[in-house]
């Protein structure tokens, strides 16, 4: 006698995604309304202005965060405006001539060559190079810890010592006791693909959140260290301990996410990185919200991280989200019972 059940199986959860998929669409920008690292209102006229030869907008942006002491908006807009440079930087040439020594220009100029240096196959060799230039513009202003956020990835770059690594890091937090990009940095050396483990990963992340401010994206620290575990891949054997540590990484992440109002950019790096967890870990319907919450606002990480089309990454692993949700919503909802729907229903 041939066995019917996993037939049936089949033909319910595909009558399952027939039904629920379009409905479970609520809330989810259409494909098209999506983009990639949309600028904000603050940042989209330098990045227009730059794109016609002219730097005076984004002078005036990096300086506004400088003297408001925005570090995490300084932080994230200069990576914004130097990601444009590195293919047009024409406009940068003109303003370093015009104001050799102001501190914004010269922190993009580090910034640049950091990058730069980077994608350079003989990357410990130039980054050497380039120490100056940060040296330089973290000496023009103090109180600034974003110098120091690409000193600890010069470091890393560069094959410093811990104890080394140490001393960059007292620097870094005696200016800003939980900038966000300084934690991440850290946590990259403390990395098992760098110089750490994914126990010292964990360790300094879980530590990190702790410490931080309830609203603070320090508190999705943990979810940069679960994700160091996933990225290996899958055939890689995870422990029990790793991955009750990602669970509880992506529960922390998701009371992050609740304390910011959908479609925020702020934290949208924040929510992309959350749902690729929760999907890497089967929790479809955790994984759906947060696609709800991050509205129109794809972030490069982490999709760049596992594809070559980020964007489109990010839109199949939305649509396959919807669909695994639609597969196990039963067919018939508290409000259907007492009707009529089939033998299949």
């Amino acid at each position: 006698m041939v066995c019917t059940m996993p037939f049936l199986r089949a033909l319910l959860r595909t009558a399952r995604m027939i039904r629920h998929t379009p409905e479970l669409s609520t809330g989810l920008p259409a494909d098209h309304a999506v983009m990639l690292d949309a600028p904000d209102e603050r940042l989209s006229p330098a990045l227009v202005a730059a794109a016609l030869g002219e730097y005076e907008p984004a002078a005036k942006l990096l300086a506004t965060t400088r003297d408001a002491a925005e570090w995490e908006s300084r932080d994230r807009y200069l990576k914004r405006i130097v990601a444009f440079a590195r293919s047009r930087d024409g406009w940068l040439g003109d303003w370093l001539a015009a104001a050799p020594h102001d501190p914004d220009a010269l922190l993009v100029k580090a910034q640049l060559a950091v990058l730069r240096a980077w994608e350079s196959p003989a990357r410990a060799e130039q980054l050497r190079d380039v120490g100056p230039m940060i040296t330089a513009a973290a000496e023009c202003d103090p109180r600034d810890p974003v110098p120091w956020r690409l000193a600890l990835d010069h470091a890393r770059g560069t094959h410093a010592t811990h104890t080394t690594f140490e001393t960059l890091w007292e620097q870094a937090i005696q200016r800003s006791t939980h900038h966000y990009g300084c934690h991440v940095a850290a946590l990259q050396y403390l990395s098992a693909a760098w110089y750490g483990s994914h126990r010292e990963c964990f360790d300094f992340a879980e530590r990190a959140a702790e410490d931080s401010l309830p609203s603070s994206l320090v508190q999705a620290l943990p979810l940069r260290a679960a994700f160091a575990v996933l990225a290996e891949g899958p055939d890689t054997r995870t422990t029990s301990v790793q991955v009750e540590r990602i669970d509880r990484a992506a529960d922390l992440a998701i009371s992050l996410s609740v304390s910011f109002e959908p479609g925020d950019p702020w934290p949208a790096e924040v929510r992309n990185l959350l749902a690729y967890v929760l999907v890497a870990r089967g929790r479809w319907d955790e994984a759906l919200e947060q696609f709800r919450q991050i509205g129109p606002h794809a972030a490069s990480f982490p999709w760049s991280s596992v594809s070559e089309d980020p964007l489109g990454r990010f839109l199949d692993t939305r649509d396959g989200t919807r669909i695994q949700v639609a597969s196990v919503t039963p067919l018939r909802h508290r409000a259907d019972r007492g009707r009529t729907r089939g033998h299949y229903a």
